[in-house]
């Protein structure tokens, strides 16, 4: 076979099926900020699904406090301990201590596969809004920070009511992804699917974040209008 024709052959090979993903039923999730609604609501679901879960904290007490309420084998600790004993690592704090809370633990995730969860958001009598991180989006702000970690971004538009209660066995959303190596992505994506209902959808590279986080003031709004716990969901694929 000549070169030319293996080069052929290499043309015709098919595509990656994208929603042939990897199984990460073994790896670690911590989640910084695990003791606020939205993190709380992940780690009780991620580990309703069998995953072995980590909450952090700023104080590792109340961190061990909020595991204790949630039960399901998730244990509780400061969020340096957090972030070194776990394989992926989700970020959901507030939007004001994102910042500094990322600087604190440049070292603990180097090397750790990061999901920003962060959406910046402004709140006035109009209600929310928007804001416009000067790196483009939080996920690109914790990209920036963290230089040696591997930055995704995903989980921006899922209800924190939801999440945490108890009586709902599947959450029908989909869940968009955005990174920029494809083997995180499809990481990201698979961590997603092992929540009933969900779905992790490929949705761009990191310069494309703004616009995913952005859409959850949009989301409030018609929480707002309809009294309902709106998620998304994306249409042919």
């Amino acid at each position: 076979m000549t070169t030319s024709d293996v080069a052929q052959d290499a043309k015709k090979a098919p595509a990656k099926d994208p929603w042939e993903l990897p199984d990460v039923s073994g790896l670690v999730v911590g989640v910084l900020g695990g003791t606020g609604d939205q993190g709380r609501g992940l780690a009780y679901r991620l580990a309703k699904a069998g995953q072995q879960v980590i909450i952090g904290s700023r104080a590792a007490e109340r961190a061990q406090a909020a595991a204790a309420e949630l039960g399901l084998g998730i244990e509780g600790t400061d969020n340096a301990e957090c972030a070194r004993r776990s394989d992926i690592v989700i970020v959901a704090v507030p939007w004001d201590g994102h910042a500094k809370t990322l600087e604190a633990l440049r070292e603990e995730l180097a090397g750790k596969l990061v999901i920003d969860c962060v959406n910046p958001l402004g709140f006035d009598k109009k209600g929310a809004y928007a804001l416009k991180p000067e790196e483009g989006s939080a996920a690109e702000q914790a990209a920036a920070l963290l230089p040696d970690a591997r930055v995704t971004a995903a989980f921006h538009h899922l209800s924190a009511v939801l999440l945490q209660d108890p009586e709902i066995d599947a959450i029908d959303t989909d869940v968009m992804v955005l990174g920029e190596s494809r083997a995180d992505t499809d990481l990201v994506q698979a961590l997603a699917g092992r929540i009933p209902g969900m779905r992790g959808v490929f949705a761009g590279r990191l310069r494309n974040a703004h616009q995913v986080e952005s859409l959850v003031a949009n989301l409030i709004s018609v929480n707002r209008r309809y009294k309902a716990h709106a998620g998304l969901r994306v249409t042919d694929v």
